[in-house]
C-alpha cells in the first residue's frame, strides 16, 4: 500500500483505490459492504480508508444497495421523559441490528409532522417509526407505505392503518387508576390530558384525535359510571400541552366552588405543575388532594409524599417497534400485528381517603 499524502478535502472511493492499489470497482464493493472481495483487497482497502480518514457517501450508497441503514422516528414531544425512554429502547434495538436513528419531533402538531416524514423519506431512510399526533389525518403516513417504506406506529395505534402497531392498555390502565381512586372514596375525580381540541372542556369522546388519550378518558368515564358518579364528563380538562396550560388548568380546577379530592395526569410532566402548584398553595397532599400519573418517572418516587404511577413498559414498546420494523426491512410478509403491552399500577403514598386530615387552604386565583 502507497503512503497517504494529506488532503485538504474529503476522500473519495477513487482516492481509498489509489492508495490501496486496486480497481476503484473493488474499493467500492470493499466500502459499500457488497459483492464479492478477497480477504487480502478487504483488508489493504481498510487500511487504505483508515489512513485517509475515508466517510462513506451514505447517499452514494443507499443508492447503490437500496438501504441507507437509518431509521427515521417521529416523536410528538422530545422533551417529554416518555418519549426519551421509548427512543432509547429504538435506539438500542437498531443498534443491535446495524441500524442508525434519525429523530424528528412533532411537537404534536399535524403539518410538522408531515414534513418530518416527508424530510426522512427524502433523506432515504430504511423505515419509519411515528407516534401520530391524530388518528384523523393519515394520508401522510399511507405514503410512507406509497414510498416502499414499512411503517410501525408507537403509543397509538390507528385502526384505518393496515400497519404494525406497539401501544400500552391504555384502556385498562386508566380503569385501574380510576378504581383505585373511587375505592378509596373519591367522588370528585379530575383528568388531565394533553390534547390539542378548541375548548379544554371534554364534550365527547368524537373530539379526541388521538387514539392513547380517546380510550385513557374513555376507561376513566366508564369506572365513574360503574360507580353511580354522574358527572364525571365535566371533570375531564384537555390541552394540557404546555407547563404553562397544565397550570392554568389545575389552578382553574383547584380554585373551583367544588375542587376534585383527586386528579389523575395523564404524564409525567403534567403531574409535576400539579404537584408544584398543591406545594405553592399549602394544599395537603394525599389527605387534601390525591394525585396519580402516567408514567413512572424518577422524580415521583422521591417527592414527599411519593407519587402512585402507572408503570408503563416504555423502553419495551420502542424496542418492540424497532423489532417489528427490521423484521419488515428483513423481509417479513404477515398481516399487520398490533402488540399491547400490559401496564402495573404502582401505589406510593399520594392516594388518601378524601378528607382524612385537615385540608388547609384550598388554592388561590392567579
Amino acid at each position: 500500500m502507497k503512503e497517504a499524502q494529506p488532503k485538504t478535502t474529503a476522500a473519495t472511493v477513487a482516492d481509498v483505490a489509489r492508495l490501496s492499489g486496486v480497481s476503484k470497482a473493488t474499493a467500492a464493493r470493499v466500502l459499500g459492504g457488497y459483492g464479492t472481495v478477497s480477504d487480502k483487497a478487504r483488508d489493504t482497502v481498510m487500511q487504505a480508508a483508515q489512513a485517509l480518514g475515508y466517510r462513506p457517501n451514505e447517499l452514494a450508497r443507499s443508492m447503490t444497495t437500496g438501504r441507507s441503514g437509518t431509521i427515521g422516528v417521529v416523536v410528538g414531544d422530545i422533551e417529554n421523559p416518555f418519549f426519551g425512554s421509548a427512543v432509547r429502547g429504538i435506539s438500542d434495538a437498531a443498534r443491535a441490528s446495524g441500524f442508525n436513528v434519525v429523530l424528528a419531533n412533532s411537537g404534536e402538531d399535524v403539518a410538522a409532522e408531515r414534513m418530518a416524514i416527508e424530510t426522512l423519506v427524502a433523506k432515504r431512510v430504511d423505515g419509519l417509526i411515528v407516534s401520530p399526533a391524530q388518528d384523523s389525518a393519515i394520508g401522510h403516513l399511507e405514503d410512507i407505505g406509497h414510498a416502499g417504506r414499512p411503517l410501525v406506529l408507537l403509543d397509538r395505534a390507528i385502526a384505518a392503518l393496515a400497519v404494525d402497531s406497539v401501544t400500552a392498555d391504555d384502556r385498562q390502565a386508566a380503569e385501574a387508576v380510576t378504581r383505585l381512586l373511587v375505592e378509596r372514596g373519591h367522588r370528585h375525580i379530575a383528568y388531565v390530558t394533553a390534547c390539542d381540541t378548541p375548548t379544554h372542556l371534554y364534550r365527547d369522546t368524537r373530539d379526541i384525535l388521538t387514539a392513547s388519550v380517546r380510550e385513557r378518558i374513555e376507561g376513566f368515564l366508564q369506572v365513574g359510571a360503574q360507580a353511580g358518579i354522574a358527572d364525571m364528563p365535566r371533570w375531564v380538562r384537555l390541552g394540557a400541552n404546555t407547563s404553562d396550560a397544565a397550570r392554568r388548568l389545575t389552578i382553574d380546577l383547584l380554585g373551583a366552588a367544588t375542587p376534585p379530592s383527586a386528579i389523575i395526569a395523564s404524564d409525567s410532566l403534567i403531574a409535576l405543575e400539579i404537584f408544584k402548584i398543591a406545594r405553592e398553595q399549602g394544599i395537603a397532599m394525599p389527605d387534601a388532594l390525591s394525585l396519580v400519573t402516567f408514567h413512572d418517572a424518577a422524580w415521583t418516587a422521591v417527592t414527599t409524599p411519593s407519587v402512585t404511577v402507572v408503570r408503563q413498559p416504555v423502553y419495551d414498546m420502542g424496542e418492540a417497534a424497532a423489532r417489528m420494523l427490521i423484521e419488515r426491512l428483513n423481509g417479513e410478509t404477515c398481516a399487520p400485528r398490533r402488540l399491547i403491552l400490559p401496564t402495573q399500577l404502582v401505589e406510593r403514598a399520594s392516594v388518601a381517603v378524601p378528607g382524612t386530615a385537615d385540608a388547609g387552604p384550598r388554592i388561590r386565583r392567579l
